[in-house]
């Protein structure tokens, strides 16, 4: 990569043309990376994050026009979860620390090769999969070495516009733009048909393996 991990606009364009699904990872990305913890009812401590909407409104345009989304977290969030299916994404991979194996399994549902895949990372647990991508992208907050892996860097921090970057990114490059105008003025957005969200989280994954029952779920 060149000046410091960054491509040149117009191989930046090239890369996000080819793009078919966006993956990211959740906190640094689709937060700001704080956790909340306040009393539940039931005495135990509820978790809470905050979500920005710009970016949800990145991610649903994208699959507007027929560009998967999915998320791959070493955490497993209820309020993922929930996020998630309300954004409309094929893929919730949940408590993975390690990324390569959900990743892969995505593309191979999808048939999708690497180069078609555009990576959304913040912390070191991300770089094997931004190393992969067609598209390795990077918040502001990310560590030095996950924006030295990355093909671009946003400006914005993650849980405050940067996954729309990326998205805004690939959609240009793709000439939806005018098109996304004009569906703006007649409020007539493109519906492509689309499976349940695929939810997998790594404890039921881990309890299936062991002899117990869960793994992965359509839907919520």
């Amino acid at each position: 990569m060149e000046d410091g991990g960054q491509v040149k606009k117009r191989d930046l364009a090239a890369r996000a043309r080819g793009i078919k699904i966006v993956l990211m990872d959740v906190d640094g990305v689709l937060t700001d990376g704080k956790m909340y913890y306040i009393p539940g009812r039931g005495g135990g401590m509820v978790e809470f994050k905050a979500f920005h909407a710009l970016d949800g409104i990145g991610l649903r345009l994208l699959n507007n026009f027929g560009i998967r989304t999915g998320v791959i977290t070493g955490r497993e969030s209820p309020g993922t979860e929930e996020r998630a299916a309300q954004l409309g994404m094929t893929y919730s991979y949940l408590g993975f620390l390690s990324k390569l194996t959900p990743m892969e399994e995505i593309l191979s549902a999808e048939g999708l090769k690497p180069s078609q895949l555009a990576y959304i990372g913040d912390d070191w647990t991300d770089i094997p999969l931004l190393r992969r991508a067609g598209l390795a992208c990077a918040p502001a907050n990310a560590l030095p070495e996950v924006k030295a892996a990355s093909h671009f860097t946003a400006r914005k921090e993650g849980g405050l516009g940067a996954v729309r970057e990326v998205c805004d990114l690939i959609l240009s490059a793709q000439g939806r733009m005018k098109e996304i105008m004009k569906c703006v003025e007649t409020a007539h957005w493109p519906s492509p048909a689309k499976p349940p969200m695929k939810i997998v989280r790594y404890s039921e994954r881990k309890k299936a393996a062991a002899g117990g029952t869960g793994g992965s779920r359509a839907g919520k």
